[in-house]
């Protein structure tokens, strides 16, 4: 086996793939950026979720607008919903797992609110029941999916912004979900604080 080969043609896998998915994605992200700072400067929030590299995603996302991303600002409003292992799993243990988010965005969501649903198969049902609690609160969704965008894709209204990465493989999904994280961020940073 050739570690090396193996290590290269990763690296090439995925530059290839985000460099075909940008034409592609630059428009649905720069839409979402446009809603989130929208929602933000309205006194809102932005409410993530999604399940292992997805929840991960889903808290460095609300890490870099409650910190900081790349330029000095007021913290803005965001909440990971994976972050709780309390809520998580009593409600888990008393319901159902496919409720983990979906009781919390009706708790803590309100209108106006964006939920970022981040699933890579857009099958998750977990992140699915969330996007329809975040529809009867009257949230938008961004949605950040793979492989063809799955249920999440036919749950999507006119109003909310699908982020579908053109990929099957779930590390190249990932990969192109984390750079699209930071366009999300960066393009937010901007609206806000009126950088050209």
């Amino acid at each position: 086996m050739d570690l090396i080969a193996r290590i290269s043609e990763h690296f090439g896998d995925s530059a290839r793939l985000k460099m075909d998915a940008m034409d592609a994605l630059a428009v649905p992200i720069a839409l979402a950026a446009e809603h989130m700072s929208e929602c933000l400067l309205a006194d809102g929030k932005i409410l993530s979720c999604g399940n292992g590299g997805s929840a991960a995603d889903a808290q460095h996302f609300s890490s870099e607008l409650i910190n900081r991303f790349e330029m000095e600002r007021p913290g803005l409003a965001a909440i990971a919903l994976s972050t709780d292992s309390s809520t998580l799993t009593s409600i888990a243990n008393d319901y159902d797992f496919s409720q983990i988010f979906s009781k919390q965005v009706t708790a803590l969501g309100h209108a106006g609110d964006v939920l970022l649903a981040i699933s890579t198969s857009g099958n998750s049902r977990n992140v699915i029941e969330a996007i329809r609690a975040a529809h009867a609160r009257d949230m938008r969704v961004v949605a950040l999916t793979g492989n063809g965008g799955g249920q999440i894709d036919e749950l999507l209204r006119d109003d909310d912004v699908h982020i579908c990465v053109p990929a099957t493989s779930t590390a190249r999904i990932q990969e192109v979900h984390l750079l699209t994280i930071h366009c999300l961020c960066d393009g937010i940073d901007c609206l806000i604080l009126g950088v050209e």
